[in-house]
């Protein structure tokens, strides 16, 4: 499999939701059902003020979030999955959304809780450092950050271990890991800003 050498493009990804409306069966997989509990019982908040969620495509996990937070912001790099998105959290006020390509687009804002679900290994090394950039200007101090990243072989820019080492070890100066879990299949690393208190 040939993997991609630099940021996957925002065509790649139109061209997955004009083929099938979830390709990736987040609506119905009992894989991602299971991993959506996981991503939820690894916050250590029970609530958060203000949230931001990274690659939201249809809403899926986004609705489930919504239960945690206040305030979520939600963005995809694509239109089909954002009407997706929209029309599954029509009844939920608090939960905005934005098309947006990060680290190149980036929203208005602070957040105390941003999620980088399957969307970092889409990116190549340089725009990963640009995306711990970008949230480091975003965070309030004691902001917990959560990546989750499937373990098996793509042909994306990296891989889920290369993508966590790479942002981890871009976040240093701002965000220092507090917990890791792996399976078979997923890794989930819980980071939090370096204002918070043990």
């Amino acid at each position: 499999m040939s993997r991609f050498t630099h940021t996957m493009p925002s065509s790649y990804f139109d061209g997955l939701y004009a083929d099938d409306a979830d390709p990736w069966d987040f609506a119905t997989s009992d894989y991602e059902r299971e991993k959506y509990a996981a991503t939820l019982a690894a916050l250590p908040r029970e609530r958060y003020a203000a949230a931001l969620e990274v690659g939201c495509s249809i809403g899926v996990l986004t609705r489930q979030l919504a239960g945690r937070t206040a305030d979520l912001l939600s963005l995809d790099i694509a239109e089909r999955a954002l009407d997706q998105a929209r029309e599954r959290c029509r009844d939920l006020s608090h939960v905005r959304f934005a098309r947006m390509g990060v680290p190149s687009d980036w929203p208005k804002g602070r957040f105390d809780f941003i999620l980088l679900s399957e969307v970092v290994y889409y990116l190549d090394r340089g725009d990963v450092a640009r995306l711990a950039e970008r949230i480091a200007s975003a965070l309030h101090p004691d902001a917990d950050i959560l990546l989750v990243h499937w373990l098996g072989a793509t042909n994306y820019a990296l891989t889920g271990d290369e993508a966590v080492d790479c942002f981890t070890a871009a976040a240093a100066p701002f965000a220092q890991v507090r917990a890791r879990s792996r399976t078979e299949h997923y890794r989930l690393d819980l980071l939090r800003g370096t204002g918070a208190t043990p």
